[in-house]
């Protein structure tokens, strides 16, 4: 078991919720002397590798006030967990070797926002709002044909490319198509890691001369993408590619001893990025899901009105420790 560090003095409760500058070069400054003082060697040259993977930790879903904020059942939830989460990262600062950050990313014309869908009048659906195969198929809700251009395809082809994505949904036991409000948007601040996160982060990277690793996803415009790992739906009706299966993951964790998932949100985008996985991991090497750590207090599911996915959330957690996957606490002893 690792020694367990003290919280720096700059880490600040009170700014969690919040968006502001991380001043680096005085941080990198602190972090060269906590590395020296609590005697901390460069990642590269422990025995152990622990490698925290980060989903989505971006002010779009953990910023109260922001886009889809995941308030969880507490209405503080992706705030509280995050509070959490960095005191894991620097209590754990001597373990943890390699932190992976996902990054949900998008466009404006994407299938899952109002503007790609149109109604008989020309409305587009409101946010939440969840398109059903009958949906589609009866017409309430089209291919907007003002897009055709844009994506340079006739009106009749994005019409077929969205029957079959709801129809492959549908299939595949996966939620409805749901239309979410613009949200992560690429240059835009909520996409943005959540300050006191990238502060982590940044400290942790210069102390233990590990550079963060970034993965961005979703931005593809025919599939949503909640997990890192694979769309939705990979292939159009034609067999056109909408979004490719990333497969570094079961690599990744062939080379550490543990990987650690904590993030947003537990319902989505973490939910699916760990039964993607362990759908790679049962066909590369079973055995590895008991490399693999789910932090449950730094992770909340979406509850928004109208839709509570708290159940589907705990659900998956239950599968995923049948598989083989731990079950832990933040405050848990097991690095």
């Amino acid at each position: 078991m690792s020694d367990i560090l003290p919280i720096p003095e700059y880490f600040d409760l009170g700014k969690l919720d919040q968006v502001w500058r991380v001043p680096y070069e005085e941080r990198a400054v602190q972090a060269k002397d906590w590395a020296l003082q609590h005697r901390l060697q460069p990642a590269s040259l422990m025995g152990t590798k622990t490698r925290l993977m980060l989903i989505d930790v971006q002010n779009t879903f953990c910023i109260p006030g922001f886009e889809l904020y995941v308030a969880g059942r507490s209405g503080t939830g992706a705030v509280d967990d995050n509070r959490r989460l960095c005191e894991f990262i620097y209590r754990n600062l001597g373990a943890i070797t390699h932190i992976t950050a996902t990054m949900d990313t998008h466009l404006a014309m994407q299938i899952f926002h109002a503007i790609f869908l149109t109604d008989e009048n020309g409305r587009h659906p409101a946010p939440y709002t969840n398109v059903s195969t009958g949906d589609v198929r009866s017409g309430k809700w089209k291919f907007n044909p003002a897009l055709a251009g844009q994506f340079g395809i006739t009106v009749e082809e994005g019409q077929e490319r969205l029957k079959h994505y709801v129809s492959t949904l549908e299939e595949r036991g996966k939620y409805d198509l749901t239309i979410w409000p613009y949200h992560a948007m690429l240059g835009g601040i909520g996409h943005a890691l959540v300050s006191s996160v990238e502060e982590a982060l940044f400290f942790h990277s210069i102390a233990r001369l590990s550079p963060t690793d970034f993965e961005v996803k979703g931005d593809r415009s025919f599939t949503e993408h909640y997990s890192v790992i694979g769309p939705e739906v990979e292939k159009g009706p034609h067999g056109e590619t909408l979004g490719e299966h990333n497969n570094k993951f079961v690599e990744m964790l062939k080379d550490v001893d543990r990987l650690v998932i904590a993030g947003q949100a537990k319902s989505h985008c973490v939910a699916w990025t760990i039964a993607d996985l362990l759908s790679d991991l049962r066909q590369e090497d079973p055995a590895l899901a008991n490399k693999v750590y789910l932090l449950e207090d730094c992770t909340s599911p979406v509850v928004v009105p109208g839709a509570d996915y708290t159940e589907q959330a705990d659900t998956a957690f239950v599968r995923f420790a049948e598989a083989g996957m731990h079950l832990v606490k933040s405050t848990d002893d097991f690095l």
